[in-house]
């Protein structure tokens, strides 16, 4: 996928200017950031309340992992009767991986920075009530790769890279460390084999990138992602499955949105009365 690099930034929120005083660091991108979605609170601090996890928390501790299916296993049985353990496998999988993937959109979208995403820089919290996905992200780590236009590129805490294309490499191969401890952890306890998980792994990078900028709720933002996604996945990285699977769809009205083929299935077509979710790789063929 290829776009026109004047598409790709007319979405970006304009931060202040090389030059402008007082340039902030990781943690002021983070308090930005946090009010331009709506998906989960976003903090750069680790509260003291008991709610939070560090991912390492998960992913040195595989009892910590199972325990989250168990609330999802109970969750779904409440809901729907049943829980298949593909489908708890899966939601578990694609809502740890949100974490990373969801950090590193929102900052490469909005700020043009790619933050440290090791497991021990990042926390979650997990919903108390309802559905058990993650409703809270915090990045803890203070390091970051920019351009050399940040304001912030003279910090210390900053590394200076050439190009958005470097950038780009930075994300990818930063979420790829991460989520390459996922899938090992991951793997040991859950039905789901390497290539599904590392498909999974793909999903969530590739829908996170699109979030970002969708979320701007114009047709400039959500372009400016989809070209951000072309950026990082223009092509297969393995592990990772595929390039950016996002893609123009004309709707029955005439209308044209944008909409993208899952390379996992979230096996919710399991659930009773549920079917096969929109980009679900059962019925939509790859190109």
């Amino acid at each position: 996928m290829s776009i026109d690099r004047s598409f790709r930034d007319a979405g970006h929120t304009v931060r202040p200017e090389a030059g402008a005083s007082a340039p902030g660091g990781l943690t002021t991108s983070l308090e930005r950031i946090a009010g331009l979605q709506e998906r989960a609170e976003i903090r750069a601090d680790f509260p003291a309340d008991g709610r939070w996890l560090r991912c390492t928390d998960l992913l040195d501790h595989p009892a910590a992992l199972d325990q989250w299916r168990v609330r999802l296993r109970d969750w779904l049985r409440a809901e729907y009767g049943t829980a298949p353990e593909r489908t708890v496998a899966s939601y578990v999988m694609s809502w740890y991986l949100r974490v990373p993937a969801y950090a590193g959109a929102l900052l490469l979208h909005h700020e043009r920075r790619v933050p440290d995403l090791r497991p021990d820089d990042l926390a979650m919290r997990i919903a108390v009530t309802g559905r058990p996905d993650p409703d809270g992200v915090a990045v803890l780590g203070r390091s970051f790769y920019c351009l050399p236009s940040d304001p912030g590129s003279g910090r210390q805490e900053a590394t200076v890279v050439a190009d958005e294309r470097a950038l780009a490499e930075l994300l990818r191969t930063r979420y790829v460390a991460h989520a390459s401890q996922f899938v090992r952890a991951y793997r040991r306890s859950s039905p789901l084999g390497s290539r599904t998980l590392w498909a999974g792994a793909t999903d969530a990078l590739d829908s996170a990138l699109w979030w970002a900028g969708a979320q701007g709720g114009t047709p400039a933002a959500e372009g400016a992602a989809v070209a951000d996604a072309a950026l990082v996945l223009e092509r297969r990285y393995p592990p990772l499955t595929s390039a950016s699977t996002l893609r123009i769809e004309a709707g029955a009205g005439g209308g044209r949105s944008w909409t993208r083929r899952r390379e996992s299935c979230c096996f919710s077509y399991l659930l009773p009365h549920e079917s096969e979710c929109a980009g679900c790789p059962r019925t939509c063929p790859k190109n």
